[in-house]
């Protein structure tokens, strides 16, 4: 009981910010997300392929399959300036909503005991070692490092 426990509080906090950013994302017009959210910082536009490249990496990352749109990867290694291709703020949201759909279908299949086993970055012996480098936990990480941009982002309403 304690686990599933667990596991309920870490994907409501998940699907929780997932749902503000995706509103944030919607009440922000594409002139809004072009501007950086702080003198010489990211462009909203950015921050979203950004974060949807992250939400993506987790598809692998967990064992559910590979990358989606294996196109946004510069939104991981290029800073916002240097990019010369990016994509456009609707597809980004295209996106964005179908990474974050195909991830709740899988979280809602996976049985609480599979959230607590090790994901693809850590190899079996270091997971003997470190068993608190599992799925769950890339969950978590990766819901504070939404909810870290998600207040970057807010400062893009005016």
């Amino acid at each position: 009981m304690t686990n599933q426990l667990f596991v309920k509080m870490v994907l409501d906090a998940w699907f929780t910010q997932v749902k503000e950013a995706t509103n944030l994302f919607d009440q922000l017009s594409n002139d809004q997300l072009q501007q950086e959210v702080s003198p010489d910082r990211n462009r909203g536009t950015y921050l979203l392929g950004h974060l949807a490249a992250v939400h993506d990496r987790m598809l692998p990352l967990l064992n559910f399959g590979e990358q989606l749109y294996p196109e946004l990867m510069d939104y991981l290694n290029l800073p916002d300036k240097s990019m010369t291709k990016t994509i456009n703020t609707d597809t980004l949201k295209e996106y964005w909503m179908n990474i974050n759909a195909t991830l709740a279908g899988r979280f809602n299949d996976l049985q609480v005991d599979e959230w607590f086993q090790r994901h693809n970055a850590v190899s079996a012996e270091n997971f003997l070692k470190e068993p608190h480098r599992n799925k769950l936990n890339v969950v978590i990480s990766r819901t504070n490092h939404l909810a870290y941009h998600l207040g970057q982002l807010v400062l893009l309403k005016k």
